[in-house]
């Protein structure tokens, strides 16, 4: 199992002064530890359970340009962009870019969108669900084509590409991988079937909701023609490593559960980020110990 790194909140000691440092430091500090990928939230005001809206909240993808000259090999992406906030053609744009500026070590992490608060808040688009997912599986067949080198017009419901050039290429081959997050059996988890190279879903669901959702996944990837084995199970939740909360075997655990459900690559929040130390404590005794699981 492997085991990534979601920074959510940025609400340390001595913001903003040491936005930047603080940040570099934690990306390094987590690649040196050992951590597979490093995410950041695609929201622009906070979400409600982790603090008001008004809490400092960075830009996703100026935030993980910044985080990849801080690293050397941990792969970098979004969980997840919202895909009615930025048009497909700059979105892909922006994670190529970050692929090669990288090395190569870029995800396309993306869903539905569902922070109406945010969207209405800075005037972003915020369609219909029904909507957001038809302008979603149109921004996958984008990121398909663009990547693939077909420059040929692009004419769907809700975007038009007329020339759809994608240079440079990224450096991942065949192209960043592509995670949809979200857990829903009819829509998401079909289009991770159709289009994925990796899904989503939330450790709070527990190991016996998330083994059947990827028994759903499963049966997606029949009815396509997919090789369920050719995506990648991730969950994200929270590692709470601090005094009275979750000690490291907890947390080993919590990863022996999900591995059993199927999930192969853990992403872990952690509270006290800013901290260092939860990462030295990730590198030191949960990341080897978890490593063959």
């Amino acid at each position: 199992m492997k085991i990534g790194l979601q920074i959510s909140n940025f609400l340390w000691p001595g913001w903003p002064q040491n936005a930047g440092a603080k940040l570099a430091e934690i990306a390094a500090a987590a690649d040196d530890a050992g951590f597979a990928s490093l995410w950041v939230m695609d929201h622009v005001f906070q979400i409600r359970h982790l603090g008001p809206p008004d809490d400092p909240m960075l830009e996703a993808y100026n935030a993980l340009g910044f985080m990849a000259a801080a690293t050397k090999r941990a792969r970098l992406g979004t969980m997840v962009t919202a895909v009615v906030y930025r048009h497909p053609g700059m979105l892909i744009k922006s994670v190529t870019t970050l692929d090669v500026l990288s090395g190569g070590r870029a995800y396309l992490g993306i869903g539905a969108a569902w922070n109406q608060q945010e969207a209405v808040g800075l005037g972003l688009p915020f369609p219909p669900l029904k909507e957001r997912f038809q302008r979603l599986e149109e921004t996958l067949r984008i990121a398909k084509q663009m990547w693939a080198g077909d420059v040929a017009p692009f004419k769907g419901r809700h975007y038009r590409l007329a020339e759809p050039i994608s240079r440079p290429q990224p450096l991942s081959r065949p192209h960043p991988p592509i995670l949809i997050g979200g857990g829903g059996e009819k829509k998401t988890l079909r289009l991770v079937a159709q289009y994925a190279d990796a899904c989503n879903l939330f450790a709070a669901f527990g190991a016996e909701v998330i083994a059947r959702k990827l028994d759903i996944l499963k049966r997606h990837c029949d009815t396509v023609g997919r090789r369920y084995e050719e995506i990648e199970r991730t969950s994200l939740g929270t590692a709470n490593i601090a005094m009275g909360a979750m000690s490291p075997s907890d947390v080993i655990t919590t990863c022996r559960l999900l591995a059993r459900a199927g999930i192969q690559h853990a992403i872990f929040n952690l509270p006290n980020v800013s901290e260092i130390t939860p990462l030295a404590i990730f590198g030191e005794e949960i990341i080897p110990a978890v490593a063959e699981i």
